[in-house]
């Protein structure tokens, strides 16, 4: 969990200054992100979302997939979502002292307002979005693409989940 969470913050092979199990992750999340990068369904939603966002439109996408899991959650995992996340922020902070300063600086907002609990609501998704377009060049529109789910959000939700259990797989190679 902690390596999947620190991923976007290592590069290259600063990997391999952390323990095995952490390494494990980081090369599991770079296998789920190309994976996904790469997936026709997700390619299609980020299609869907270039005209107006451009650029910006694969981090959206990815933050729709994450709505979408949460509002799915019950139907992938036994564990309560609430329970699922209280304890994904116990384990990332038994392991703060590992965290790169970046992502340590990102998880306190993130465990602050609950993102991954919130990221079940169109509203969480907002919040997440308007905040990251707050971080960017000016002209993201990032806060304006919780519109775009609502509207769409039967489109975003079959692409979801014809990719979903496609991922599930993929994921399972690393276990």
């Amino acid at each position: 969990m902690v390596g999947n969470f620190i991923a976007d913050h290592i590069v290259g092979n600063q990997y391999l200054d952390f323990p095995e199990p952490i390494q494990k992750g980081v090369l599991q999340h770079r296998a789920i992100d190309t994976f996904t990068d790469e997936h026709p369904l997700v390619l299609e939603s980020k299609k869907r979302l270039r005209p107006i966002f451009h650029k910006f439109s694969p981090v959206i996408a990815d933050v729709f997939y994450d709505y979408l899991l949460a509002k799915r959650w019950k139907e992938y995992s036994n564990q309560d979502l609430e329970d699922f996340t209280l304890g994904a922020y116990n384990v990332i902070n038994e392991f703060h002292h590992l965290i790169p300063e970046k992502a340590a600086y990102m998880f306190g907002y993130m465990e602050r307002d609950n993102w991954l609990y919130n990221y079940r609501k169109i509203e969480g998704i907002n919040q997440a979005l308007s905040g990251m377009s707050r971080r960017t060049i000016k002209g993201s529109k990032m806060e304006l693409a919780a519109e775009y789910l609502r509207k769409d959000e039967a489109l975003y939700l079959a692409d979801f989940d014809a990719f979903f259990p496609e991922l599930i797989a993929h994921a399972r190679l690393f276990e």
